[in-house]
C-alpha cells in the first residue's frame, strides 16, 4: 500500500513540475506583441494586431510598417521592405536584420534589445532612455542615435554612437590581425578597426539618401494614387451634378404642366383665380 502511495505521489510531483515548467519556458520565448501593422507577415501569415511574437519567428514587411511592443514600454518599428527574425534568451531579445530598417525605443534596461546585422550588433548603451535606428543597405549598416547612445560591437573594440550622430559600418568587415593589439606597437583606434573614418559622413549620406529616395518613391506612388482617387471623385461629382440638373429640369417641367392644367380647369369652370404664369422660358400649351 505504501509503495502505491509513493508512486502516486511521484507521478503528481512530475505532473506538477511539467505544469510549472512549460509556462516558464513559453514565457521566456516570448519576444513581444504586435501593436499595429500594415502589409506585414510573420511566417507567411498576415500579421494582425495583438499577435504574440516568439523566438524563431520571421517577420517580413512589404510596403508598410510593423510596430512591436517589447515589455511594458519598449518599442520596435520595422520599416518597409524589411526582413527580420527574432531570438530570445534569458538575458535579451535579438533582432536578426537581413534587410530594411528598424527603430528602437527603450525607456529602461529591463528588456534589452540587440540588433544584429551580419557580424555587427547594436545595443542601447546603459539604462537610459534610448531612441535609435539601424538601416541595412547593400551590405552597409547605417546606425543613428537620435536620443541616448548606442554601443556597436563585433569588429574589434566596441564603439559608442552618441546622440545626434550617425555612422556607417561594413557588416562584412573583420577586426585587424591581432584584435586590439596591432602589430609593431602601432595604436589602432576603434574607428580605424571598424573602418569608420572620413568616409563616414559621405557613406551615411549616401545610404540615407538611398533610403530617402526609396521612401520618396513610395510617397510619389501614394500621391499618384491619391490624385487618381481625387480625379475619380471629381468625375463622380460631375456625374451627380448632371443627374441633379436633369432631375431639376424634369421637376420644373412637371410643375409647369400642373400649373397650366389648373389655368385650363379654372377657365372651363369660370373660377376667378390668379392665373398661373410659367417661369422663365416655360410656356403653357
Amino acid at each position: 500500500m505504501l509503495s502505491k502511495f509513493n508512486l502516486r505521489l511521484t507521478l503528481c510531483l512530475v505532473v506538477l513540475g511539467l505544469v510549472v515548467t512549460i509556462p516558464a519556458f513559453a514565457g521566456s520565448a516570448v519576444v513581444g506583441s504586435v501593436a499595429g501593422s500594415m502589409n506585414a507577415t510573420v511566417g507567411g501569415q498576415t500579421l494582425l494586431p495583438n499577435t504574440t511574437l516568439f523566438s524563431g519567428d520571421s517577420l517580413q514587411v512589404k510596403d508598410g510598417v510593423a510596430v512591436v511592443a517589447v515589455g511594458a514600454t519598449g518599442r520596435m518599428v520595422f520599416g518597409h521592405n524589411t526582413v527580420a527574425s527574432f531570438l530570445r534568451d534569458s538575458k535579451e531579445i535579438t533582432v536578426l536584420l537581413d534587410q530594411g530598417d528598424v527603430s528602437l525605443f527603450q525607456s529602461d534596461a529591463k528588456t534589452p534589445v540587440r540588433v544584429r546585422v551580419g557580424n555587427v550588433s547594436v545595443v542601447p548603451a546603459g539604462s537610459f532612455k534610448t531612441l535609435g535606428q539601424v538601416a541595412m543597405l547593400n551590405g552597409t549598416a547605417v546606425i543613428t542615435a537620435k536620443e541616448g547612445s548606442l554601443r556597436v560591437e563585433g569588429n574589434g573594440p566596441a564603439i559608442n554612437v552618441v546622440q545626434g550622430k550617425t555612422i556607417t559600418v561594413n557588416t562584412k568587415a573583420s577586426a585587424p590581425p591581432g584584435g586590439s593589439n596591432p602589430p609593431s606597437g602601432k595604436h589602432i583606434s576603434s574607428e580605424e578597426a571598424w573602418g569608420v573614418g572620413a568616409v563616414v559622413a559621405g557613406g551615411a549620406a549616401a545610404v540615407l539618401a538611398g533610403v530617402s529616395l526609396s521612401r520618396a518613391g513610395d510617397a510619389n506612388d501614394n500621391a499618384s494614387s491619391a490624385a487618381s482617387e481625387a480625379s475619380t471623385a471629381a468625375a463622380n461629382a460631375a456625374a451627380a451634378t448632371s443627374e441633379a440638373s436633369t432631375a431639376d429640369s424634369d421637376a420644373l417641367a412637371s410643375a409647369n404642366a400642373v400649373g397650366c392644367a389648373l389655368n385650363a380647369l379654372a377657365a372651363e369652370e369660370g373660377i376667378a383665380v390668379s392665373p398661373y404664369t410659367p417661369p422663365g422660358t416655360e410656356t403653357c400649351p
